[in-house]
């Protein structure tokens, strides 16, 4: 694991060791106020949350997450909750890879059934499955909801305001968990994992895409070197908010490396942890299984 220099603080130092204060950033804060001020945040950018990612990432989150879902590779008529998916990114590509499996799957019965047109098959949205977005961000809610309007997405979709560590949603009840860029914002990433583990069913599978530890010597400081100082300065220039990139910044900073993450997803009860780099370990996917 390439190693960091001291000129940032690391993830894991003393403030939470206590459980009544946390990371905000790299400011220490009560663990009550944290999520308010998450929320803040994201308020901020919620209208441009595209715009951001695309600076955070130099526009390579589209292809993250593409690549995200294809390890994800949902089935028709599964049930998958993505939580912190506020404006759907993640959402979409699962219900669309879910209907495009079971168009497949209806034109090879049509096949072995001999029609004579196999490519004329119609299939529920999903089939028959269906998406829980859960944001614990209403502005963002609104966001997801207005664009799958736009792309006349109505069925397989069901929207909740909630928050990671006490979902609306009931025991051993999703086959499929998700969460993208978000893990980093929670107030206890531990009571967010468990709270996956609760709401998977036995044989439920969790992935992660987050923001993560560069694994590439020298490009570790050159990506410091743009979150710490670029990316404030753009998000200055193109959105007028400063503080809310350096926020940002900080959160990926104080995430927990790799490793580590597997080993609090193995405490949390999700087994066969592991995950994989993207760009370097500028982003990595984690997936783990509840048995």
């Amino acid at each position: 694991m390439t190693q960091h220099g001291s000129d940032f603080p690391e993830s894991g130092s003393a403030a939470s060791a206590d459980p009544d204060s946390t990371h905000f950033g790299y400011r220490t804060v009560r663990a009550a106020e944290k999520a308010g001020m998450v929320r803040g945040v994201f308020d901020s950018v919620a209208s441009r949350y595209d715009l951001m990612n695309d600076l955070m990432s130099g526009g390579v989150h589209r292809l993250w997450k593409d690549s995200f879902v294809s390890q994800v590779a949902p089935r028709p008529g599964m049930t998958c909750l993505d939580v912190g998916g506020g404006t759907g990114d993640i959402a979409f590509r699962l219900l669309d890879r879910m209907t495009r499996k079971a168009e497949f799957m209806a034109r090879q019965r049509a096949r072995v059934a001999g029609h004579e047109d196999e490519t004329d098959v119609s299939v529920p949205v999903a089939g028959g499955g269906r998406v829980l977005v859960s944001d614990i961000n209403e502005s963002m809610i609104r966001v997801g909801r207005d664009r799958a309007l736009d792309r006349g997405l109505v069925d397989g979709l069901d929207w909740l305001v909630g928050d990671a560590e006490a979902l609306p949603v009931d025991d051993a009840s999703v086959d499929v968990y998700t969460i993208a860029f978000c893990l980093r914002n929670v107030t206890r990433i531990d009571a967010a994992l468990a709270e996956a583990r609760r709401v998977l069913k036995p044989g439920g599978r969790f992935f992660c895409l987050e923001f993560s530890k560069v694994v590439l010597p020298g490009l570790d400081r050159l990506y410091d070197a743009y979150s710490f100082s670029v990316l404030p300065t753009l998000g200055q220039i193109v959105a007028r908010d400063r503080e809310s990139y350096e926020y940002l910044a900080e959160s990926i900073r104080r995430f927990p490396s790799q490793d580590e993450l597997v080993r609090r997803m193995t405490a949390a009860g999700l087994q066969r942890a592991r995950y994989r780099n993207l760009s370097a370990g500028i982003a990595a996917v984690h997936s783990g299984v509840r048995l």
